[in-house]
Parts: structure tokens; C-alpha cells; sequence
């Protein structure tokens, strides 16, 4: 079990990360349904001028609390030290839902130690739900101990997935869920990959998958689900990690099962 460092004001990071991500869900939550200023980052990837006053709410407490540690943070340019510590941040994941008014996106905080995350806070600001891991410490919900779904067959899963912004890898994902259809008890498609990966460590989904991510999208599931007693893999069926592009997130039972149903398909050959 790693003890990770104290703050400069005598914080436990855990501490210090919930106490973030609550902020930049109130500066979220305060703005949600009311109007925002919406740019592009690409035809389908929207950024608003509250995701960049989340992320300095955010920003502004890390640099003062962890002045020596890395930051990657998806709405500014990287932070970086000599620290093996890396803060990894996205003060809205789910903006295209966000910026619709959809209420389903999060705060994702996370701490890394030479490129593994030891530390992950999912914060729903709409529902006030934090989903929290330390390595070795399981994984929580509210403070109640969260497990991955206990489901013995495909038929009995809820399968949750997003499409992304790549046009034809989400066609090949199509095809695939296409196949599948029939053989589950339902399929849902969130807008959020940090709350797809949090709703498979405690169960809600009983698998969930993602073919285009970055290490902010992924920092915190990645611990949750693990934590949760289950498995990411990435899409060839290796363990995920931070440069992991794909996730497919469950038990070790249920990834089984499914990537022998999904073996072949274009989805999974494609890169």
C-alpha cells in the first residue's frame, strides 16, 4: 500500500482531490442550464468557457497544495517537474452533454506515480456522487465500498458504450454492438467515458467500452474498476494504461465472454 505525499498544508491528496473536484462540479453545476460559450475543438469536440473556469478552480488549489508535482489537464499545456507525481485533470467530461444541457458529465481528478495512478476521484456534481479509489484501498461510492458486476452471462448485461469523434472507428463500433444485439439485456450510449467507467466499478453497467480516449478520460476509471475487483483491458484484450486509446471495463468473467463474442470483428482488428 503506497503513502502518498502530504500537501503543504498537511492534506492527504485524497483530501486535497475531493476538495477540488467538489469545486469545479459547483462551478459546473452553478452554470448548468444557464448560457455558456461554446468553441470548437474539432466538428464534433466542444469546449465552454466553464470548463476552463472549472479547470483554473481546480489548477489553482493543485499548484498551491502539490507545487513540485506534474499536471496534465486537457484545457491547458502540461505541467512539468522533475516529480514522478503526475496530477491528471478533466474539469468536464461529457462537455458535448454539458454544453446541450444534458445532466450527465463529471470532474475527473487523478494522481499517477511514474505513470500508474494511485489515486481517482469521479465527481458527478448532479447527483452528488463521488466515486473514489486509492491503490490497494478498493473503491467507493459516497464512502460505500463499490464492486464491478457479479453477472454470470452476456444475456444478463447491460452493456454502456460512446462513440467518440472518429467517424469511421464509430461505424465499426456500430457494427459490432449490431452483432451483439439480441444476446444482452440492453445497450446504452452516456456521453461520458469517466461516468461509463465508474458505472462499471460499481455495477450499473456490467461492461462498458470506448475506442477513442485520452488519459484525462480514463485517469480515474481506470483505478475505480480495478479496485472494484474487475478488469480494463484495451481492445486487443491487453491490460489498459494510461496510453491506452480503447478500453473494455468489467469482471474477468464477463471481458471473456465478451471478447470471445466480439473475436474477429472489425472493431476489435482495427487500430
Amino acid at each position: 500500500m503506497i503513502e502518498l505525499p502530504l500537501s503543504t498544508s498537511k492534506q492527504s491528496a485524497l483530501a486535497v482531490a475531493t476538495n477540488v473536484a467538489r469545486r469545479a462540479g459547483n462551478v459546473a453545476l452553478e452554470r448548468f442550464n444557464k448560457e455558456k460559450k461554446v468553441s470548437f475543438k474539432g466538428r464534433a469536440n466542444v469546449v465552454t468557457d466553464v470548463d476552463i473556469k472549472a479547470e483554473k478552480a481546480i489548477l489553482t488549489v493543485l499548484k498551491k497544495e502539490y507545487p513540485d508535482f506534474n499536471i496534465l489537464s486537457e484545457e491547458s499545456e502540461p505541467i512539468k517537474t522533475n516529480s514522478p507525481y503526475s496530477w491528471i485533470v478533466d474539469p468536464v467530461d461529457g462537455t458535448r452533454n454539458y454544453a446541450s444541457n444534458v445532466p450527465h458529465y463529471c470532474v475527473v481528478v487523478a494522481l499517477a506515480l511514474e505513470g500508474e495512478i494511485v489515486l481517482g476521484i469521479t465527481y458527478d456534481p448532479v447527483r452528488d456522487e463521488l466515486f473514489h479509489a486509492e491503490k490497494g484501498k478498493g473503491a467507493h461510492l459516497n464512502g460505500a465500498r463499490i464492486s464491478v458486476s457479479p453477472k454470470k452471462t452476456l444475456e444478463q448485461c447491460l452493456l454502456g458504450f460512446d462513440m467518440g469523434y472518429v467517424d469511421e472507428k464509430a461505424l465499426t463500433a456500430l457494427s459490432m454492438v449490431q452483432g451483439l444485439w439480441g444476446n444482452l439485456q440492453g445497450m446504452r450510449v452516456m456521453g461520458s467515458s469517466a461516468l461509463g467507467l465508474a458505472y462499471a466499478a460499481c455495477g450499473r453497467f456490467d461492461l462498458y467500452f470506448h475506442h477513442h480516449l485520452y488519459p484525462w478520460d480514463i485517469a480515474s476509471g481506470l483505478l475505480l474498476v480495478n479496485e472494484a475487483g474487475g478488469v480494463v483491458l484495451d481492445k486487443r484484450g491487453e491490460v489498459s494504461n494510461l496510453q491506452s486509446v480503447s478500453v473494455i471495463a468489467s469482471s474477468r468473467h464477463l471481458l471473456d465472454l465478451f471478447l470471445k463474442a466480439t473475436n474477429g470483428t472489425t472493431w476489435r482488428l482495427s487500430t
